[in-house]
């Protein structure tokens, strides 16, 4: 069985690979690709996945830890 991985990018989003279940509030199943990156700025305007804003205005991993 594949084991699912999350790892923090250096000043970028979570990469995430192998079986996981995104679910909304009320249960509802996010459709994704084995593999996607998630936010992790907050700022993504297709929250959860990331969508490059980082990029734009800049993340530094160091605030978030």
């Amino acid at each position: 069985m594949d084991e699912a991985t999350i790892t923090a990018s250096l000043n970028g989003p979570y990469l995430v690979s192998g079986p996981v279940h995104l679910t909304e509030p009320d249960g509802r199943e996010i459709p994704h690709p084995a593999q996607f990156a998630m936010c992790r700025r907050g700022r993504s305007s297709n929250k959860p996945f990331c969508d490059g804003t980082h990029l734009t205005f800049g993340f530094d991993r160091t605030l978030a830890d």
